[in-house]
């Protein structure tokens, strides 16, 4: 399909269609805006790798020689990849800018949607002071998400304080800012009742229902998982300028990413984290539905388990990653070579771990690889097959070996996309 798509962009309406929407507008009611430029710019690279793949689309001055073709190849794939990733972050702005909108109006669906749900269950049981305190209670939360929406409209809006600093959706900090906002509506729940109240004695009952006995459980939780959400971005931080973590940035947050890591999969840490985290505030919430005169008591046992989740969160955080490794060089061969020393020209394959952070599949970080061959730097050529790349992978690199390197014994080190450097393994090179 993107193949047949490409074909279709490249007719006599291609040059119209580049002057007037090539990628960069983003005005929201215009179907060749950013998500448009993105897809076509796809569309064009995967055509362009899957022809080379198959021994297309070749200069004549190139076509005779090996190592002259794949450096042309690789060069051509990266200048494409570029524009694709330009053509990405151009539509991760446009999205961020209109997803402050739409987080306003999940806001005030959901208002919409109690006030709905009280309305049902007043019947035969009447409207109450706390159904009152309740939905004023919702309306000054939204008006603030509202509030922060507009102020952070192009970040993303209601949604950017969730936001990590690699532009993905942080688990720990979404399952925290639920928390401090379910606490907050319980509070103004109390405050919306306590101010309509008329006697003392009732007065009484909703003041002491703010007393820690009666909350100790939800005022625990929402203690950890906000700390929880500060110790993880310190951690991360100290093992990313420590090199022990690899992290790249992505083009724009996703849902996926409270339950994945960076490279997409899923993760075991994030989703226990947030099933058991969903589980009790779910819980908490029946409470505070039930028995609106109090903060919800949160059982002990239940409030164990989410720390028990929360803990093994940040373990999770502290075990993941790890910095790239050099295991073995050693001299690339054909079918019908011959033995022989590591020389130059010659092409070297480095056999490790870790040489592609997670969530750096994209050609556009392959191609940013880089092999430190003694003083020289060595440029990782993309080895375009069908469907993907074979060279580089996570485990192999094979580069060749450049003539400005002096014969003699040198190191090698590896520096990833995401600027780790791996040890240094040393090669004899002869003449």
């Amino acid at each position: 399909m993107a193949v047949q798509e490409a074909r279709r962009g490249s007719g006599s309406d291609k040059g119209a269609y580049e002057a007037a929407h090539g990628g960069g507008c983003t005005c929201g009611d215009c179907p060749h805006g950013a998500r448009e430029g993105h897809r076509r710019a796809v569309a064009a690279f995967l055509l362009r790798r899957d022809e080379f793949a198959a021994g297309q689309g070749l200069p004549a001055a190139v076509a005779h020689s090996a190592s002259a073709s794949r450096q042309w190849v690789s060069e051509e794939l990266t200048q494409s990849a570029g524009l694709v990733a330009e053509r990405g972050r151009a539509e991760g702005r446009a999205w961020l800018a209109g997803l402050g909108r739409h987080t306003a109006a999940l806001v005030w669906a959901a208002v919409v949607l109690l006030l709905l749900g009280q309305s049902f269950t007043a019947i035969g049981a009447g409207w109450t002071a706390a159904r009152t305190a309740g939905l004023a209670a919702a309306l000054v939360v939204a008006g603030a998400l509202t509030a922060a929406s507009w102020f952070h409209r192009a970040r993303g809006g209601a949604l950017a304080p969730v936001i990590g600093e690699d532009n993905r959706l942080s688990t720990s900090r979404a399952v925290a800012a639920v928390w401090v906002l379910f606490v907050a509506y319980a509070v103004l729940v109390l405050a919306g009742q306590l101010a309509v109240a008329s006697g003392n004695g009732r007065r009484d009952a909703l003041i002491s229902g703010l007393e820690l006995a009666r909350g100790a459980g939800a005022v625990t939780v929402l203690a950890v998982v906000c700390g929880i959400a500060v110790l993880v971005r310190r951690v991360v931080g100290l093992r990313v300028l420590g090199q022990r973590l690899q992290k790249v940035r992505a083009d724009r947050p996703r849902a996926a990413d409270l339950l994945t890591d960076d490279a997409g999969r899923g993760s075991f840490a994030d989703i226990q984290y947030v099933v058991i985290s969903t589980v009790a505030l779910v819980f908490a919430a029946v409470r505070l539905a039930r028995r609106p005169e109090q903060l919800p008591d949160l059982p002990w046992g239940l409030a164990v388990v989410v720390l028990v989740s929360a803990a093994t969160y940040l373990a999770g955080k502290y075990a993941e990653g790890g910095r790239p490794v050099v295991l073995s060089v050693v001299r690339a061969r054909e079918a019908g070579d011959l033995d022989a020393p590591i020389r130059t020209g010659d092409d070297i394959e480095i056999r490790g771990a870790g040489f592609v952070p997670p969530g750096a599949q994209g050609a556009d970080r392959l191609s940013r690889m880089v092999v430190r061959i003694g003083a020289v730097n060595v440029h990782v050529p993309l080895v375009p097959v069908t469907g993907g790349f074979s060279n580089p992978s996570d485990d192999l690199l094979t580069v060749p070996v450049p003539a400005d390197v002096e014969p003699g014994r040198v190191d090698v080190q590896v520096v990833t996309s995401a600027g780790v450097e791996t040890n240094r393994y040393a090669i004899d090179v002869t003449d």
